[in-house]
C-alpha cells in the first residue's frame, strides 16, 4: 500500500466516521481520531457485509461509493458498540 492509498483510507474513514457519528448521535463523545478509526474499520465491515449480500462493496478510492460503503459499516460498528455498552 503506497502513501496515497493510506491517505485516501484516512480521508474516507474521517468522512464516513464523522457522518456515522452524527447519525448515531455519538459525535459529542468522539473526536477526529475516533471518527477516522470508526470509518476505516467501518470500511472493512461494510465491504465484508456488502460482499456477503452479493452487492460487491469495496473502498476503491476517494468517491461516493467508497464513502457509502464505509458509512454503512461505521453505522453497524457504532450500533454494535452501543449494544455491547448496554450489556
Amino acid at each position: 500500500m503506497d502513501p496515497i492509498n493510506i491517505l485516501i483510507w484516512v480521508i474516507v474513514g474521517a468522512i464516513a466516521g464523522w457522518l456515522a457519528s452524527i447519525v448515531m448521535k455519538t459525535n459529542a463523545e468522539q473526536g477526529l481520531l475516533a471518527d477516522i478509526i470508526v470509518g476505516i474499520v467501518g470500511g472493512l465491515i461494510g465491504g465484508f457485509l456488502l460482499n456477503l449480500l452479493g452487492v460487491g462493496g469495496a473502498v476503491t478510492g476517494l468517491n461516493i461509493g467508497s464513502i457509502l460503503v464505509a458509512f454503512i459499516g461505521a453505522i453497524v460498528l457504532l450500533a454494535l458498540l452501543r449494544l455491547l455498552r448496554r450489556a
